[in-house]
């Protein structure tokens, strides 16, 4: 038997038999009848209607001075067929004249019906679509035009294009990287473009609820710097097509303020900034609008999600008494700095500076930040302090707040140099064995575990070195080194050489996952972005070839056909897949490693600073500030 299939016909979805289909020859013709008792239906009542209308009109003298005011304001129409000069008509006239154009009316309708009743069904189904694009049309050009962005001159930038290695043992490792960038952004355009993310082995799309039930094409917007890097030019382009044709925030979608600002926000800034087109800019900016009513709140901190179509705002469920989370409402600075510079609207750089604000006239147990606040009462949560998971950018977007102001935001530094003063009091600790770590602070206690999140702090340490208080540079070069080898300690104690989601250092076990829940790998970048910057600041080899190992492990267990995928137990000699091709994975991951096998003349560091989605913005030098009216 034949499977009816479903047509769309005007807003509506009807079966019908598909061709040949011979089970239900009556078929046809019944929709056929039901299409015009429809429509006779509809003109009945119409007809019905107006004869209501005809036959209750007042037809007395009394009950025309009651309606007296209304009959002699006459229609235009009605107006039209009186003689000019002649009298007025009297009460009876007008009604009777009233009665004529009810009568002609009812025959045109009458006469359309018939001629609507004689179509097919195609013509009826073309008139529709007619109508319906007609409307489209009408609906375009009644859309407010977006204000043009006030020219603002473009950042001196430098180091986009070089970074050739000499050496070329150095350079065929570069060139693995950018052979497994290409695998897993050709993978995705086979099999998910559009979609926010990848299923390599289902070989389909995959999102998730950070970024609501639309496909924003996350992949594209995130991979985009790293596909210019890397020379894949050919890639940016079908890249930047799709965001000039698709992306489109007005949808009805709830999302994470703070994923769609590093991903979408910053993805679309660098993009802007390394290759000087004006559509990732603009959609920067359409973007960032659909983000300020996140700030709607009694304190100015920003919900955790927000609607895209009406603004409305939330907190994560599971977060402590409905708070805001640290890491989230803390990593926003850098990329709102540049709307501001960008945009002229001071909005921007207001908010951000309304929360650094408030956070500083907060007391904070033991120095330390806890990861949950209140957005309605401006109260501290649940007392979790972590390096890693819901704290860990808030730190890192200090330091580059002050970097990114080519060093003049004494504030931020300040802030972070009392933040790492008292985590190293409290969270760092040496093992038994002699690694380094950063544990976790639960309500007084010290939890002596690190998560793959927290081993960033490895690169941030080192990072923001240079600038240190009391001649503590050396220190915290050497903290940094001490953490990447915690880190690859991590890696190095595993089957497959990839580091676990989070490991422990008690109970005579070390940098080792204990639970089954925490030793899955996702394809995550922390442990190659200390990597990079401790090779940046140090030139030690074994940065590359740690960060080489990574690579290795990565390409032997993790790629498959349709692209790369996550592993469920890096202690497995024969571990089963997550399906997932995160867009971290393009954006961070092998950027990193990119960059780690290049030369130091590509994306300096003196010039360009990473937002925590690994995408690049340019120092604003002072005069930058000047114009944009940031200070």
């Amino acid at each position: 038997m034949t499977t009816p299939a479903l047509l769309p016909l005007s807003g509506r979805r009807i079966p019908t038999l598909s061709p040949g289909a011979a089970s239900f020859p009556h078929h046809r013709a019944t929709l056929r009848l039901s299409e015009k008792f429809i429509l006779l239906l509809i003109l009945s009542a119409f007809i019905t209607l107006c004869f209501g209308a005809f036959f209750f009109l007042p037809d007395n003298s009394k009950h025309n001075v009651l309606f007296s005011p209304f009959l002699s304001h006459t229609s235009p129409a009605l107006s039209q067929v009186r003689p000019s000069g002649s009298q007025p008509a009297s009460p009876g006239e007008e009604e009777e004249s009233l009665r004529d154009k009810i009568r002609v009316d009812h025959e045109r309708a009458l006469q359309e019906a018939k001629e609507k009743l004689r179509k097919s069904r195609d013509e009826l189904r073309a008139e529709i679509q007619t109508e319906k694009s007609k409307v489209v049309e009408d609906l375009k050009k009644k859309k407010e035009v977006p204000k043009p962005l006030p020219p603002v001159p473009m950042p001196k930038v430098v180091g986009v294009n070089d970074g050739d290695p000499v050496e070329p043992d150095v350079k065929e490792k570069r060139d693995k990287i950018r052979e497994m960038m290409k695998h897993a952004w050709d993978s995705y355009r086979q099999y998910g473009w559009g979609h926010n993310e990848l299923k390599p082995l289902a070989k389909k799309g995959h999102s998730t609820n950070i970024f609501g039930n639309s496909q924003m094409g996350a992949t594209i917007v995130d991979a985009l710097d790293s596909l210019y890097m890397m020379g894949l030019h050919d890639e940016f382009k079908d890249g930047q097509e799709w965001i000039e044709q698709n992306l489109d925030f007005s949808v009805n979608a709830e999302v994470s303020v703070f994923e769609v600002n590093i991903r979408f926000i910053g993805g679309l800034l660098a993009a802007y900034y390394l290759s000087g087109q004006e559509v990732f800019k603009v959609k920067a900016v359409q973007l960032a609008e659909k983000l300020l009513p996140a700030f709607n709140t009694p304190t100015g901190i920003p919900w955790a999600m927000v609607n895209l179509k009406s603004g409305v705002g939330r907190n994560w469920g599971w977060a402590s008494a409905g708070s805001s989370i640290l890491a989230e409402f803390g990593t926003l600075h850098m990329e709102f700095v540049h709307l501001t510079y960008l945009t002229g609207n001071p909005a921007y750089y207001q908010k951000v500076m309304h929360i650094r604000k408030l956070l500083a006239k907060m007391d904070r147990p033991n120095g330390l930040y806890p990861n949950y606040l209140n957005p309605r009462t401006g109260r501290w949560g649940q007392h979790h302090t972590s390096v890693g998971g819901l704290g860990d950018s808030f730190y890192e977007y200090l330091l580059k707040a002050w970097l990114m102001s080519d060093k003049t935001d004494t504030e931020a530094r300040k802030t972070y140099d009392d933040a790492i003063e008292a985590i190293e009091r409290h969270l760092i600790r040496k093992s038994n064995g002699g690694l380094t770590f950063i544990g976790e602070w639960k309500n007084g206690h010290l939890e002596r575990k690190m998560g793959h999140l927290t081993c960033f702090a490895g690169g941030m340490f080192a990072l923001g070195a240079d600038g240190s208080p009391d001649a503590k540079a050396g220190h915290y070069l050497q903290l940094g080194a001490e953490i990447a080898h915690t880190c690859h300690e991590s890696y190095d104690r595993t089957v497959l050489k990839l580091g676990p989601e989070a490991f422990k250092f008690d109970s005579g076990l070390e940098a080792v996952a204990v639970r089954q829940n925490e030793k899955y790998y996702i394809l995550r970048p922390e442990v190659i972005e200390t990597y990079w910057y401790m090779w940046r600041f140090t030139h030690d080899p074994k940065y590359r070839q740690w960060g080489w190992e990574a690579a290795q492990a990565i390409d032997k267990y993790c790629r498959v056909s349709g692209g790369f995928s996550g592993v469920k137990d890096v202690y497995s000699s024969n571990p089963t897949y997550d399906d997932v091709q995160q867009s971290f994975f393009l954006a961070e991951t092998l950027k990193y490693l990119y960059l780690l096998f290049s030369s130091d003349d590509l994306m300096p560091l003196e010039s360009w600073v990473f937002n925590t989605e690994a995408h690049p913005l340019p120092v604003l030098k002072t005069e930058d500030y000047a114009i944009s009216g940031v200070c």
